[in-house]
C-alpha cells in the first residue's frame, strides 16, 4: 500500500510541476521538468535501495513495511526537501 500512495503521490506532483513550468516557460520547459524529476526519482530509488539494504535485514514480503517501502519513503522525503527548494521560485520584492 505505501509503494501505491508513494507513486500516486509522484504522479500528481509530475503534473503540477508540468503544469507550472509549461505554463511560466512554454512545452520544452514543462517537459525538461518531467524529465529532470523521472531522473531524480529513477537515480534516487536505486540509491535509497541500496542504504536501505545496508540497514534493514530481509523480512517478509507482505509486511507494510518492507526494504522496498522503506526505500520509497526514504526517496520521497529526501525529493521533498530537495523539490522544496528547487521550485519555490525567485521571492519576488513587493512594490511598497
Amino acid at each position: 500500500m505505501i509503494p501505491l500512495v508513494v507513486f500516486y503521490m509522484h504522479v500528481v506532483a509530475i503534473a503540477a510541476v508540468y503544469t507550472r513550468r509549461w505554463q511560466e516557460e512554454g512545452i520544452p520547459g514543462g517537459m525538461l521538468a518531467v524529465f529532470f524529476m523521472a531522473l531524480i526519482f529513477f537515480v534516487g530509488w536505486s540509491m535509497a535501495s541500496f542504504v536501505m539494504k545496508l540497514l534493514m535485514a530481509p523480512g517478509d514480503p507482505q509486511a507494510l513495511l518492507n526494504r522496498d517501502s522503506a526505500s520509497l519513503l526514504l526517496l520521497t522525503s529526501a525529493e521533498a526537501v530537495f523539490y522544496y527548494f528547487y521550485l519555490r521560485g525567485e521571492e519576488r520584492p513587493s512594490r511598497v
